[in-house]
């Protein structure tokens, strides 16, 4: 595989792959075929096709799909991704991508429901098997430092909170300094631009579920409506009521 003209992945039995965001890729085979393949696909059931030669054993077999994350800042989750997870060998993955493949072959009873269940664990489990490298940036590897990963808990879990990069230093023990640029160099991203990433997209989630924009306020650490709407006018580019009425 070939992601975006980088130097090719060889893939084995068993390997996963999961690209965040729809990078430009392509597969192909390690030994050239011996004839152009110029053939459409064939369809041998619901949502399995057959390329190439249409009889014969199969030289290699391919599950694919996709998620789609349900949030109108799904933009800021896939920034903070790494561009390309390539798992090997982890057989609790492997496992799971045979569970997906069983249940998506059969119509059993609740199919649809248990299917959405095991993707979203597949996805966990996919993010979770990653060898978080140093030069990939994102919340991955800053979850992965213990000192920052304190400090990301702390702004997930009280939003509300008045953070400031000292406040923030002290939940991870650093000092102010040496936290804004251990912090910066892993996520990609600023502490407090971090934090106000975050609370609008809590934001967007709460208008979107009729909270009153004082509500909001209150809930995403703004001491006023009239302050919050213009922090988030400034970011979304429309005011909250606007928002919340489209």
């Amino acid at each position: 595989m070939t992601l975006d003209r980088r130097t090719p992945i060889t893939l084995g039995e068993g390997d996963f792959i999961l690209i965040p965001a729809a990078h430009d890729f392509a597969m192909s085979s390690i030994v050239p075929a011996d004839q152009e393949l110029d053939t459409p696909p064939l369809e041998l059931g619901p949502g399995e096709f057959r390329l190439g030669i249409a009889h014969g054993p199969h030289d290699v077999r391919l599950i694919v799909g996709h998620c789609v994350f349900g949030s109108p800042d799904a933009a800021l989750l896939v920034s903070l991704l790494p561009e390309l997870i390539h798992v090997h060998g982890a057989r609790r993955l492997a496992s799971l991508v045979e569970l997906v493949r069983d249940e998506s072959r059969e119509q059993r009873p609740a199919r649809d429901i248990v299917l959405q269940k095991m993707l979203e664990v597949l996805l966990i489990e996919a993010i979770r098997s990653h060898e978080v490298k140093p030069a990939s940036k994102g919340l991955l590897r800053g979850l992965a430092d213990q000192r920052l990963a304190a400090a990301l808990r702390g702004m997930h879990r009280a939003p509300n909170q008045a953070w400031t990069v000292a406040l923030l230093a002290q939940e991870a023990a650093l000092s102010r300094s040496a936290f804004f640029a251990r912090f910066t160099d892993a996520m990609g991203i600023a502490p407090m631009k971090y934090l106000l990433t975050w609370r609008m997209a809590l934001a967007k989630n709460l208008l979107r579920n009729d909270c009153r924009i004082a509500e909001v306020a209150q809930r995403v650490g703004y001491s006023s409506a009239s302050a919050f709407s213009v922090a988030f006018s400034r970011h979304v580019g429309m005011a909250p009521v606007h928002y919340a009425r489209e």
